[in-house]
């Protein structure tokens, strides 16, 4: 990764082109008042993306989900409040695929270029997924292939591929029809020895595919199946083509009103069609099917839509600040919060169980958070971006 100071390549950004060879973007964070973006990124996303770290941050603390159940993953069937989180990323990547390719195009890039540097991106966030990973076991022989720098990677490439090849509404097309296809696959595809329409953990034809395909390189807690494999990729792959969609409404000439009032109407749709959706296909976030893809693309909208109309709209942003920090930064703040999970937090649990489990808990979530906004408040006043 390169960093690159605001004076050395300012030219570039006003010439359109904040993009280097390393395929990562580097953009200052000097605020159009007029337009409510940050060149060209909207406001609101960036702040959903910062709450959406913020919401990593506590979710990924044991301690603290022990003592609040919706910060703790649902076991199997059903949702919490954390599983929640990972699906916004996913549809968050995919609101800025149309504001950074989009513009591209309108400046003249050839898709064959863009596409190269998507191959490039996709590659590097991929390859530092599994060097985390190596952290985990140090054993090549057991390193976990998928994960979720690898799912992020997998879900950006063919997104951006879908956006760079095909028209929106094609692209809202594949967006719906792997959804189908995740369902027909799990309903109809027989397992050996357990049969078709099985959802039981480890029981299922996703967890055969990531047994067969996988062996020896799945999730060291789960062993039989992974809860970013390569089945349940499919319908994550629409949470983010729901998030492009969105992004090229966000990016239309329509006026502001209409761009929310739509993403209201959208976004509870999609929580009503994902919740009848259960009631044939359970809302699971291990297997992400497709009713959970839908309910939590529709909740991302709605949240979407709230942040858009007070920040973008109504010009609330005084109290903004630190979470476009945290947002602005998201790729460097979750591996420094994955390194310091793995390689400090039972030192750190230690010291602060003198206070008790509950201020204990709370004092080590705030250190944390604290920790890491430090060094993306750093990041951010050096003008060092690191993205995807």
């Amino acid at each position: 990764m390169v960093v690159v100071l605001e004076s050395s390549c300012q030219r570039l950004i006003e010439e359109g082109d904040s993009l280097n060879q390393t395929g990562l973007e580097f953009t200052s964070p000097r605020v159009d008042v007029q337009g409510a973006k940050f060149n060209g990124r909207l406001t609101s996303l960036d702040v959903f993306r910062g709450l959406a770290i913020l919401g990593m941050l506590l979710v990924n603390v044991v301690v603290l989900s022990d003592l609040f159940p919706q910060l703790r993953h649902a076991d199997w069937h059903g949702w919490t409040f954390a599983d929640l989180v990972f699906p916004f990323f996913l549809f968050i990547v995919g609101v800025a695929i149309p504001f950074s390719l989009g513009r591209r195009i309108e400046l003249g890039y050839s898709r064959r270029r863009l596409f190269g540097r998507v191959v490039r991106r996709t590659l590097i966030l991929f390859a530092l997924g599994l060097l985390l990973n190596v952290f985990l076991t140090y054993d090549l022989s057991t390193i976990r292939i998928m994960g979720v720098l690898q799912r992020i990677a997998l879900c950006y490439f063919f997104a951006s591929a879908t956006y760079l090849t095909s028209r929106i509404s094609r692209l809202a097309i594949w967006g719906v029809a792997l959804l189908f296809v995740y369902w027909g696959l799990m309903e109809l595809v027989p397992v050996p020895g357990i049969g078709a329409g099985v959802y039981e953990k480890g029981r299922n034809f996703a967890a055969y595919v990531d047994q067969l395909i996988l062996d020896g390189h799945i999730h060291q807690f789960t062993k039989i199946w992974d809860p970013e494999g390569i089945v349940s990729t499919i319908p994550a792959i629409s949470t983010t083509l729901f998030g492009v969609l969105t992004g090229h409404w966000l990016r239309s000439n329509r006026n502001a009103i209409e761009k929310t009032l739509w993403l209201f109407i959208m976004g509870n749709l999609g929580i009503f069609f994902g919740t009848i959706w259960d009631a044939w296909l359970p809302i699971n976030k291990n297997l992400w099917t497709s009713s959970f893809a839908v309910l939590t693309a529709g909740f991302a909208l709605v949240f979407l839509g709230f942040c858009y109309y007070f920040i973008d709209f109504k010009g609330y942003r005084r109290w903004v600040q630190p979470f476009v920090i945290l947002g602005m930064n998201s790729l460097t703040v979750y591996v420094i919060a994955w390194i310091v999970t793995i390689f400090m937090a039972d030192y750190i649990i230690r010291f602060f169980s003198w206070f008790g489990p509950v201020y204990g808990s709370l004092s080590y979530v705030i250190v944390l958070i604290l920790l890491i906004y430090l060094i993306a408040w750093i990041l951010y006043k050096k003008r060092m971006f690191i993205r995807i």
